[in-house]
């Protein structure tokens, strides 16, 4: 029920039900999202780290879109932000 899927494509969750997916948590899966950077003199590569979501406590993860999202937005029904709707990673796009 607290999956960021689940938050997505039910926009409209009562009050009861906001309150129990507070409690079970923010969904923390590990996911596979990676960027690969060229610098001056090599090619760096970044993984995501899920020690990430001890340093950002909103955070949380959906493994299905393998991308992060604003948990208190998600469930709260936020503005229409990447945090909220879409999703942020950090891949390169070619």
């Amino acid at each position: 029920m607290n999956s960021v899927d689940f938050l997505l494509t039910n926009k409209y969750i009562i009050y009861d039900i906001q309150t129990e997916i507070k409690r079970l948590g923010r969904p923390i899966p590990d996911l596979i999202i990676s960027k690969t950077d060229v610098g001056k003199s090599r090619i760096y590569s970044r993984n995501f780290n899920s020690s990430v979501y001890d340093r950002f406590k909103w955070l949380c993860g959906c493994p299905k879109r393998n991308k992060l999202f604003c948990f208190i937005c998600v469930v709260m029904g936020g503005n229409q932000s990447a945090w909220t709707q879409e999703g942020v990673c950090w891949e390169r796009k070619t």
